[in-house]
């Protein structure tokens, strides 16, 4: 009997030591990680027409809202209402249902199994194979939904069908805003986005968002991102930020915009990956969020819009990179810093700056639209031929070919400000950051692959304290011979590769997990939660 005892007491001891911070977290724990953060603003200077817009923009985001919780989980109000708990109930609203999205989905509430893959965008008992059976060419469409008949077939159900009553309401809005936009480019971007909620056709809307780089509001809304599709990537979520825009900061990126061609030209890949040139429409500005709704606002929190997704779209005008300077700062101060005190050694701390978090925040962006969108094999879109594997490839993508830029505008002396080593050794920071995001979130799979491929190159150090150090040499050659092998993998749409590349290192291994263990357990928030809405804003 006591041999028994023992065994049992050094199994318990095994079976919790190996398990992650989170897993032994209550609720009211996992709550208290995000950090509760105002989107305030002045809004004084407006004219009268663009202070009546706002509130009328609030309740389209609302919309977007309910239509995120119908595709993420199902029926919000059922779910809220068998809640007791007041931390559940804040852990749901936090996630848009029972999972826990920093946790890599896993359910927080009793009686829940794993999230669906396909979140209640397809039936749940859907198999891979009866998709691919289904003959309708609207099935891998950005803007459908999979269902079941009456004799339990598959079928296809546009978004402005399937979510109708929502999306005559929210054009109603965009209508009434547009008339009274008096910025051209706000009102005729407000017009044709009321027209594609009735008629799933986006195109037209986004080029008119392109043009819209004057007006002191901005409006991103509709079904845009596809993460939320962990099936197969195909369907977009609906999601909402209302941005102002800040004047002084988008002056100084200007200059930036000029020299893509050039970057695009010259990376470090054979000419066939490098053909496609970055359109003169590409812009940078720089905005301050008041209002965040749908999939944006669901576990982690956007710093960064790079819009709009459509390929044609980018390859005819370039594409937009919005920059949200409160939302960067607010989690740069609470919890870049905090997390940088904890594992950067003490010699390399004063590298930790706000100035390259957003820079390297902000070429994250441009490099979306720089790379390749279209396969050299013939095989579609990069989109198309890597499937579910695409978006954390494109992510990590985006991390690493962002720091190559900012390597280079600092060779160009276009970046004078700070050094590159300001740049690399905050990366490094970040990467602890995003890495909480866990593996359900793509950005959470591109930190972790990153932080892999570093360590494999020695572009860092750890010490036998915990703590990091960047070495300069090799971050740098690493950061070449990653944007060569991701850049190589995107343009042959080699999905085996992206695949592999993510099953090895796409998850957190067990001294990584330590590290971020003792994060959690400093109490540094994971992220933020916003006090957000009109009684926030002085008008």
């Amino acid at each position: 009997m006591k041999q028994k005892n023992l065994f049992l007491l050094l199994f318990i001891i095994f079976f919790t030591a190996n398990l992650t911070y989170s897993q032994t977290m209550t609720i009211k724990e996992k709550v208290k990680r995000y950090k509760p953060v105002t989107l305030s603003a002045d809004l004084s200077w407006m004219t009268d027409n663009e202070k009546k817009i706002i509130p009328i923009l609030v309740e389209i985001s609302n919309i977007m809202d309910d239509l995120f919780w119908m595709q993420n989980y199902g029926d919000k109000e059922s779910l809220l209402s068998g809640i007791t708990d007041e931390y559940e109930k804040q852990f749901i609203l936090i996630n848009y249902g029972p999972w826990d999205q920093l946790d890599g989905n896993k359910p927080f509430i009793a009686g829940f199994g794993d999230k669906p893959k396909g979140a209640n965008l397809y039936p749940s008992d859907m198999s891979v194979e009866e998709f691919e059976k289904l003959d309708d060419p609207l099935k891998t469409s950005l803007y459908t939904i999979i269902r079941r008949d009456e004799y339990g077939k598959l079928k296809v159900i546009p978004y402005s069908v399937a979510y109708e009553k929502e999306l005559k309401k929210a054009s109603e809005l965009l209508s009434e805003a547009s008339k009274l936009a008096e910025n051209p480019g706000l009102k005729n971007y407000l017009k044709l986005r009321a027209e594609a909620l009735l008629t799933d056709n986006y195109q037209p809307s986004d080029f008119e968002w392109m043009d819209m780089k004057t007006s002191n509001i901005d409006f991103v809304v509709g079904p845009i991102e596809n993460y939320t599709d962990g099936l197969f990537g195909y369907k977009t979520a609906f999601e909402a930020f209302l941005l102002i825009k800040d004047r002084e900061w988008s002056e100084k990126l200007t200059k930036f915009v000029a020299v893509l061609p050039e970057i695009q030209s010259g990376l470090p890949v054979n000419e066939i990956y490098k053909t496609e040139r970055p359109a003169s429409g590409s812009d940078l500005n720089v905005y301050d969020a008041i209002y965040y709704a749908g999939d944006c606002n669901a576990g982690s929190k956007t710093i960064a819009i790079n819009l709009p997704n459509d390929e044609e779209v980018q390859l005819k005008k370039g594409a937009r990179r919005l920059q949200l300077k409160n939302i960067m700062k607010a989690k740069f101060d609470n919890i870049v810093i905090p997390i940088a005190d904890l594992l950067i050694t003490p010699e390399q701390r004063k590298y930790v700056k706000f100035n390259a978090f957003f820079e390297n925040t902000m070429f994250h962006e441009v490099a979306h639209g720089l790379g390749i969108k279209n396969t050299v094999t013939g095989t579609g879109t990069v989109r198309e031929a890597l499937k579910e594997q695409y978006s954390a490839l494109e992510e990590g993508k985006a991390d690493i070919l962002g720091l190559y830029i900012v390597t280079k505008l600092y060779e160009m002396d276009m970046l004078s400000e700070g050094e590159i080593m300001d740049n690399y050794t905050t990366f490094l920071a970040g990467i602890f950051r995003s890495c909480r995001f866990g593996a359900a979130s793509a950005h959470g799979k591109a930190n972790m692959m990153r932080f892999y491929y570093f360590q494999d190159k020695g572009a860092f150090s750890r010490y036998n304290n915990g703590t990091y150090s960047v070495n300069f040499e090799k971050m740098k050659d690493a950061v070449i011979s990653s944007v060569q092998q991701i850049l190589r993998i995107q343009g042959d749409g080699d999905y085996d590769a992206a695949k592999y590349m993510i099953e090895k290192d796409g998850y957190i291994k067990e001294e990584l997990q330590a590290d971020l263990n003792r994060i959690n357990a400093s109490g540094i928030p994971v992220d933020i939660v916003f006090n957000m809405g009109p009684e926030y804003i002085k008008f």
